[in-house]
């Protein structure tokens, strides 16, 4: 990853200011801290889906695992393509995921690491329980060439989307479409666009439970006309202290698996686990 880049991302923590004044005891940690405090006014208060992205934004860290089965292959991503997120203003967001180590248990592939991938989310609209209960954004990520293939991938990539969510008290409908344009050799990898969609329910005050479709349609290359097709069921169990405050840390232990329905798919019974901190 070239220094600029890095220094345009650190960069974001100068402007990561509450959009009310800080006082002058506030250290930066609090102000830190008071981000997602500030965005519950802002937007829903639902969980992230497991697979496809949040049309709202967030501050935190995920550390994830995820095993899956391809032919004659087993899988394991360590990190999942999940790192950093920070928010700036109210209307920011910026994802910083390092490259996952990928063990093959197979002998046709090689243990690497994969592609670095940086996204910026813009919130276009966005309302809290009291108006409206809804998000939209616009997404930019871009995934770096080295690694690419042991992400599927054999040059780096573009991925705009455009996410979009309305919940109804308990339950949400979360949804996203976006386009896969890898930067070189699409005739041996094609384009893809990808349409996800969530239905989520708020079971207690700790846990949800939600069900995703995550389908995948292939432009040009061998693949050129297939559908890939995945059901993913999930669960989120969320840990906080006794006396815990707005501004305070949240652990969120989450798990589900991607379960193929389709003719067709490169891989199945991807088995993720996730533990995320908000803060």
């Amino acid at each position: 990853m070239n220094k600029p880049l890095i220094a345009t991302f650190l960069s974001t923590l100068a402007v990561c200011a509450p959009v009310r004044p800080a006082h002058a005891q506030e250290t930066f940690r609090d102000r830190l801290n008071s981000h997602n405090t500030t965005m519950a006014a802002l937007q829903p208060t639902w969980i992230g889906p497991l697979i496809q992205s949040d049309s709202r934004l967030t501050q935190g860290a995920r550390f994830s695992v995820a095993r899956s089965s391809a032919p004659d292959a087993q899988i394991f991503s360590y990190g999942n393509n999940h790192g950093i997120t920070l928010i700036a203003g109210t209307r920011f967001q910026f994802d910083l995921n390092p490259p996952s180590f990928f063990r093959n248990h197979c002998a046709q592939l090689q243990d690497g690491w994969g592609n670095a991938s940086t996204q910026v989310k813009f919130r276009i609209a966005s309302g809290n329980a009291d108006h409206g209960n809804f998000a939209l954004t616009a997404i930019l990520e871009h995934g770096f060439a080295p690694g690419a293939r042991q992400n599927a991938m054999l040059t780096g990539y573009d991925v705009p989307k455009l996410a979009a969510g309305k919940a109804f008290r308990r339950f949400d409908l979360q949804s996203t479409l976006d386009a896969v344009l890898p930067t070189g050799k699409i005739d041996r990898q094609g384009r893809a666009m990808d349409w996800n969609m969530t239905a989520q329910v708020h079971t207690t005050s700790r846990t949800w439970f939600d069900i995703e479709n995550n389908a995948t349609f292939i432009f040009g290359g061998p693949d050129d006309g297939r559908t890939q097709n995945f059901i993913t069921p999930a669960a989120f169990f969320a840990v906080r202290k006794k006396d815990w405050g707005p501004r305070h840390p949240v652990a969120v232990f989450d798990g589900g698996m991607q379960i193929a329905t389709s003719r067709f798919y490169c891989y199945n019974h991807n088995l993720i686990t996730e533990l995320r901190i908000l803060f």
